[in-house]
């Protein structure tokens, strides 16, 4: 609602203003119905109190007045939040109906009784699975070929039981194949306690470690595991080495990474012969390692950090190799002698290209596998180590996602892939690398009727306002295409180099089938056209990234695939901050903006090195201790935007317990808007209480929300169907 002040200068008009502020909950208006009059709820949005909070920097004062609602275990906060979900729930409760349909309809496309495609290693065959009615995996496996016995390592059904959230990642199985490592974490704040289970007699061993990423790094004698810690900020910033028959309380700390801009993290190279411990910045990369099967050794470094130098690693025979851009704005492959790794001993295999991004590699005994992106689109380079003969694998469809599989396998001659576009469900591939057939292993079944007839891909390059071509992937139902009048959905992220691939998602049919033309905005600030397009998007050039975007949809409107007045915008985390920012810069162009777990309050945040991710992130965003980029930050930061103006319709989503952009983020943004926005437009704040960043657990919950979300963006339509 949206109600106008004349405001007097008498303390007692001041007052009596407040006081109607301070009213919660419903308030009972006369409407005038059929000649009568008749009493009917009117609903009211809450409002929260302003509290005036000064912040100073470089003799710059900055005004927060919700800065309070960051006070979690305040209960006036949580009172506060609360409403907010009572305001979303009353003020949406006439599509309850429509949100109930999107939901059975959106999980009706999905088979419940499921399975992933089996990967071999180690001599067992492993897979997940899924039962009618459950929301968690079950991970299981069988010994030497899929005709034996079936053994379930984990079911998270019977885990999860009595928990509201709950997560298992990071399995990870000893080399005698009797010992699975796990984490889990029941509150979303990404904090895995790591748990032992033996797999001979099926029993949990007692040893329990808090407080970490949720992997376990096995040394090849099966009973040592090394394992990252995280510091209050929840930076992974400590190794340390636990034995199996030992006091976590007194595990051994293997490495300290002691500047507060890196995180670390341990993981074994695809040989199984070495660990490896790797340190990174946004800018930076440094690498130590032992071998597997010495796991008291001291661990060697690679190359010493140096800033701007990144670099990855993997190793085959008597080498390592390692993609990096030293040297190479693109990135390069390079190999070096296990006894001889710095980077005077790198020998060139792959040398950088102007024009193709080298995304990614892998190792096989006879060949080498290449994922490269051209012009935005991926495809494999395929190279024999005897001769260095090599050929491309092509995909053929104008856009799609195509990317690496489980290949834990060197001595095949089999290539694992997975391939998607935005008209084909997500497929896996057997590749042979000698006789170039491929072997279709599985593709997503979609209940339902769905015909990838129905629907065609297109691919565009929009000029931007500095003349920079921005690649664009649509899709859309044919049937349902009429030039210049269907609604427009436009994605986008843009940040920390991110790539969006043109990928298939079912839940995006509920938009198809009504008419929706969906497309993604592949902005600078993800690496797509290259190293350059993330250079392009972020630090003082980020706002690239919001301009990107506002001459993407501008271009896809004057191509007329959207209506004008049909045009929505949808983005999350450092997405939801270009959300933030086009809200500012062109409120007129959307009809509606869905910010999930948007990041908003730049500065303030940057400023706080006490928050999650802000100290590791200054390469990406810039250090806000620097006036210049202060200056930058503020220049564009959504909160410290926010004006006296009409903005478009918008949900905004957040979880309490979020770890990477704090609740209070999406809470006070919302809040500043109601105070200033000046239209009658719906502003909405959907709190998860029980989740964080990635929503809700299971496979079927989260469509709640996407339910939820479409329902909003149709109910701003008129449709009710």
């Amino acid at each position: 609602m949206s109600i106008k002040f004349v405001f007097k200068s008498s303390i007692l008009t001041f007052l009596i203003i407040i006081l109607f502020l301070s009213i919660p909950g419903d308030i009972l208006s006369k409407e005038d119905a059929g000649g009568g009059e008749k009493l009917k709820k009117k609903i009211e949005h809450p409002v929260a109190k302003r509290i005036k909070k000064e912040l100073v920097k470089f003799g710059d004062t900055r005004i927060d007045n919700y800065f309070w609602l960051r006070e979690r275990e305040d209960p006036e906060v949580i009172n506060y939040l609360n409403a907010e979900n009572k305001y979303l729930k009353d003020s949406m409760k006439h599509t309850e109906v429509l949100q109930n349909k999107l939901y059975k309809e959106i999980t009706g496309r999905i088979v419940k009784d499921d399975s992933t495609v089996p990967y071999k290693k180690n001599g067992y065959y492993y897979y997940v699975r899924y039962e009618k009615g459950k929301e968690y995996p079950i991970h299981c496996r069988k010994k030497g070929t899929l005709d034996m016995k079936e053994e379930i390592l984990l079911d998270v059904n019977k885990m999860a039981e009595g928990y509201k959230y709950f997560n298992v990642r990071g399995l990870s199985i000893s080399i005698d194949n009797k010992l699975l490592a796990y984490g889990v974490d029941k509150v979303s704040r990404r904090k895995y306690t790591i748990h032992f289970k033996d797999l001979v007699s099926g029993k949990m061993l007692k040893n329990e470690i808090k407080n970490t990423t949720g992997s376990a790094i096995w040394a090849n004698d099966n009973k040592t595991i090394f394992y990252t810690k995280k510091d209050k900020t929840l930076r992974s910033f400590k190794i340390f080495k636990h034995i199996l028959s030992g006091d976590p309380g007194k595990d051994k700390l293997i490495f300290h990474e002691t500047d507060p801009t890196f995180s670390v993290f341990a993981f074994k190279t695809k040989s199984e012969r070495f660990i490896m411990i790797g340190s990174g910045s946004t800018l930076t990369s440094e690498y130590r390692f032992i071998k597997a099967d010495s796991p008291d050794d001291k661990f060697k470094i690679i190359h010493p950090r140096e800033r701007g130098i990144e670099y990855d690693v993997d190793h085959l025979g008597e080498k390592f190799y390692i993609k990096t851009n030293y040297m190479a704005k693109n990135f390069r492959l390079v190999s070096t002698p296990i006894n001889k790794t710095e980077k005077e001993n790198w020998q060139e295999i792959i040398p950088n290209r102007d024009d193709i991004f080298l995304s990614d590699f892998d190792l096989f005994k006879d060949y080498l596998v290449v994922n490269e992106r051209k012009y935005g689109l991926n495809r494999f380079r395929i190279i024999k180590w005897i001769d260095k003969s090599e050929y491309f694998m092509e995909f053929g469809e104008e856009a799609y996602s195509a990317y690496l599989g489980r290949n834990y396998e060197f001595d095949t001659v089999i290539l694992r892939y997975k391939y998607s576009s935005m008209t084909t469900p997500d497929s896996e591939f057997d590749f042979d690398m000698v006789t170039r057939e491929r072997k279709l292993l599985k593709q997503e079944k979609i209940l339902g009727g769905f015909d990838p007839a129905n629907y065609k891909t297109k691919r565009y390059f929009a000029t931007a306002r500095d003349d920079m071509k921005i690649p664009i992937s649509l899709v859309f139902r044919k049937d349902k295409f009429n030039k210049g009048k269907n609604p427009l959905y436009v994605y986008a992220y843009g940040s920390y180099g991110a790539s969006m691939s043109a990928g298939f998602r079912s839940y995006r049919l509920s938009l198809l089938d009504r008419g929706f033309v969906y497309a993604v905005a592949h902005v600078r600030g993800g690496q797509e056209m290259g190293r350059h397009w993330y250079e392009d998007g972020k630090l003082l050039k980020k706002k690239n990234t919001f301009t990107d975007f506002i001459d993407c949809t501008q271009f896809l409107i004057d191509e007329k695939y959207g209506d004008p007045s049909k045009v929505f915008a949808m983005g999350g985390s450092a997405g939801g901050l270009l959300m933030g920012a086009i809200a500012n810069m062109r409120p007129d162009l959307f009809k509606g903006i869905i910010a999930h777990v948007p990041w908003v309050d730049v500065v303030t945040t940057m400023l706080d090195d006490t928050i999650p991710l802000t100290t590791s992130e200054y390469d990406e965003w810039g250090n806000p201790n620097e006036k210049k980029y202060y200056d930058y930050m503020l220049s564009y930061s959504p909160y410290d935007h926010v004006e006296r103006k009409d903005y478009s319709a918008m949900l905004v989503t957040t979880g309490l317990h979020d770890s990477q952009v704090q609740y209070w983020e999406p809470a006070k943004w919302v809040a500043k808007l109601r105070y200033k926005k000046t239209d009658k437009n719906p502003l909405y704040l959907n709190i998860n209480m029980d989740a964080g960043h990635g929503g809700a657990s299971g496979r079927f919950r989260r469509y709640k929300e996407t339910a939820l979300e479409y329902a909003f963006i149709f109910d701003l339509l008129g449709m009710d169907k």
